[in-house]
């Protein structure tokens, strides 16, 4: 049995997508469904059961699955950037992945994989390195980021990484994120008005040293984030911090032309207004250091920002819009 938390969210019914290809459906998928459209994600899953968050936690704490659960992967989370309940954040993020982890401790049998995130990097100033010896030296620029960076120190505080592993996802995009409101690819947010209007608008840049547009991120496909994920199924011995991302950190600008290449339309890229809330929160570059994933030993080839953008579009978003 594999449990995925989150699973109805956007990585979660991903990867339940890919265990379904691999064979695998005794899967019990634990998620908040509450009145949002995650749901329309597990439509066509396979899986043995569902259960929301509280009650898999009593559940699991009860000892109602005994030994029958394999892995892990702990991909629930609050992933809102401008959430500002801090103490949500922390019971939500923190306080919930220490839980599901102490009970793997008594559980060793049982692979564990859960959703770090790139915000715990901040602003960059100490690099992108996934080295878990400078954990101590970050600093999340948000409350979310800093949710997540509290339970990275306590997994290393415990002794944990050395058999778990937490995965730093970099900007992930692809099917499934429709129901993530603000939290949307800017892909899925501008596919409108790129249909409608032609263009893409994209926020101006606050930093003299960056012109506008070319604020740099490390763009991911969700499956390829997803096949990077299911590396650490395959190979239960590793443990440690990963970074989740392609290494090769592309500017704004570059994902709006790809875009409008996808489309076969001419470029037309507008700059708006940063809002205000965002600024001193703004990250300006982020790209993945993929050397210890590598090392690792995990090969998967990530797809380039023009193929991956191409493939969303083409074969998810215009499908959608006209169905």
């Amino acid at each position: 049995m594999i449990v995925v938390t989150g699973g109805a969210g956007f990585i979660g019914s991903r990867l339940i997508t890919a265990l379904n290809r691999r064979g695998q459906s005794d899967i019990v998928v634990v998620d908040h469904l509450g009145s949002s459209s995650k749901w329309r994600n597990l439509n066509g899953l396979r899986f043995s059961d569902y259960l929301e968050r509280d009650r898999f936690m009593s559940a699991l704490l009860a000892g109602d699955f005994g030994q029958r659960i394999e892995a892990v992967f702990h991909l629930g989370a609050c992933s809102s950037t401008t959430e500002t309940d801090v103490g949500y954040l922390m019971e939500n993020n923190y306080r919930y992945t220490h839980r599901l982890a102490a009970w793997r401790a008594d559980h060793p049998g049982c692979r564990f994989v859960y959703a770090s995130s790139a915000a715990t990097f901040g602003d960059g100033a100490q690099g992108y390195r996934d080295d878990e010896s400078a954990l101590e030296t970050l600093r999340p620029l948000n409350p979310y980021g800093f949710s997540k960076q509290m339970f990275d120190l306590a997994a290393k505080r415990e002794g944990w990484l050395s058999s778990i592993v937490g995965l730093k996802y970099f900007n992930v995009f692809g099917p499934n994120e429709a129901h993530k409101g603000e939290m949307r690819s800017l892909i899925h947010k501008a596919f409108p008005a790129l249909r409608k209007e032609g263009v893409v608008r994209l926020f101006k840049s606050h930093r003299k040293d960056y012109a506008d547009g070319e604020q740099v991120r490390d763009f991911i496909h969700v499956d390829d984030a997803v096949a990077i994920t299911l590396f650490f199924l395959d190979n239960p011995d590793i443990g440690g911090i990963f970074n989740v991302g392609t290494g090769q950190g592309r500017t704004w600008n570059h994902l709006a032309q790809a875009m409008f290449s996808a489309m076969q339309m001419p470029v037309d890229i507008k700059y708006i207004e940063m809002p205000p809330h965002l600024r001193g929160k703004y990250q300006y570059f982020t790209q993945a250091d993929m050397h210890k994933l590598r090392e690792a030993g995990c090969a998967h080839l990530c797809m380039s920002l023009e193929e991956s953008v191409k493939n969303y579009l083409i074969e998810h978003l215009l499908p959608e819009e006209e169905s």
